[in-house]
């Protein structure tokens, strides 16, 4: 992954980013609302950081550097150890920001990290067939499609199809230490 200047930087998500990112999930219901469900109450918001405190679950919000508004998020979920070292991805972009390339910069920030700093060996990015812009996202990212997961997530009353996308850490690589050696 090249070193190239970003455009925005990831933020560790916090409670104090409630009201920001609520507002935006509201305004960005019609752009996700087939696809997931983000907290767009102060209640909702509070109850999903919980998912944070264990540290398995890393939420990040990436944001504008020029102007530190809020483009998106990424989250790096179900982070497993041991021999496996890998962990799935969500993210969303927040409409008053979509379409600029801000998410496709915060993704690869937030790859570098998981691979770098997290040193994770694999990410999976799971999604609907219907979203044809995250499908390129990830296509442009150069995760690799695996397959179709049936009924794969509960979303908005159904179990939803999803494709299964996945990207490994580039060579060389520094494991973590969790990793078995033999």
């Amino acid at each position: 992954m090249p070193n190239t200047p970003s455009r925005v930087e990831l933020s560790p998500l916090t409670l104090a980013d409630q009201d920001e990112f609520c507002s935006l999930v509201r305004a960005s219901a019609e752009l996700h609302s087939a696809t997931m469900q983000l907290p767009a109450t102060a209640e909702a918001f509070q109850d999903w950081m919980r998912r944070f405190e264990d540290g398995t679950n890393r939420g990040y919000v990436i944001r504008v550097q020029e102007t530190g508004t809020a483009a998106g998020m990424v989250n790096i979920n179900s982070i497993i150890r041991g021999r496996y070292q890998g962990a799935s991805l969500g993210y969303a972009a927040f409409a008053p920001s979509a379409g600029r390339g801000y998410m496709t910069e915060g993704l690869t920030v937030a790859l570098r990290h998981a691979f770098e700093d997290l040193r994770l060996h694999r990410l999976e990015a799971n999604i609907q067939p219907s979203n044809k812009a995250s499908l390129a996202l990830v296509e442009r990212l150069g995760f690799r499609y695996e397959g179709l997961s049936p009924a794969y997530l509960y979303i908005n009353g159904a179990w939803r199809d999803h494709e299964r996308w996945a990207v490994t850490a580039p060579s060389p690589w520094t494991p973590d230490p969790s990793l078995p050696e033999v």
